[in-house]
């Protein structure tokens, strides 16, 4: 099952290398700076699933989930965090605030796939 994403992320970097990786598997990908942005992204049009990065300006990652459920539920979009921060207490609040699944930075392909799969995305 593909779908659409949005890869929330504050480095072009991360957002370019994410969007390559996903649209070669079949997803089509909208992309956000920060959780401010990903927010109003979400309320033109929700996506199926959202990349999600912890730190960033304006409005984190946490923010931004804490707002997306509130709006949307828990169910939906499902939401993979991605992090450079491995402390299990940064990623019990990550998963607490919402959050199905976490990758940490950086990821490869084959990594970000199975992340995927875990919350029901199998690419094409």
């Amino acid at each position: 099952m593909t779908g659409t994403v949005l890869v929330v992320d504050d480095s072009a970097v991360v957002c370019k290398l994410a969007r390559h990786m996903l649209e070669r598997h079949g997803f089509a990908v909208r992309e956000a700076e920060h959780g401010g942005a990903a927010l109003q992204a979400c309320q033109e049009a929700l996506p199926d699933l959202v990349l999600l990065d912890r730190n960033m300006p304006v409005l984190d990652g946490l923010g931004f989930l804490r707002a997306l459920r509130a709006a949307h539920g828990p169910d939906r979009p499902a939401v993979v965090m991605c992090t450079t921060e491995a402390a299990q207490q940064r990623i019990l609040e990550g998963l607490e605030a919402g959050a199905d699944e976490y990758v940490m930075k950086p990821f490869d392909e084959v990594i970000l796939l199975e992340k995927l799969a875990r919350v029901g995305f199998a690419p094409a």
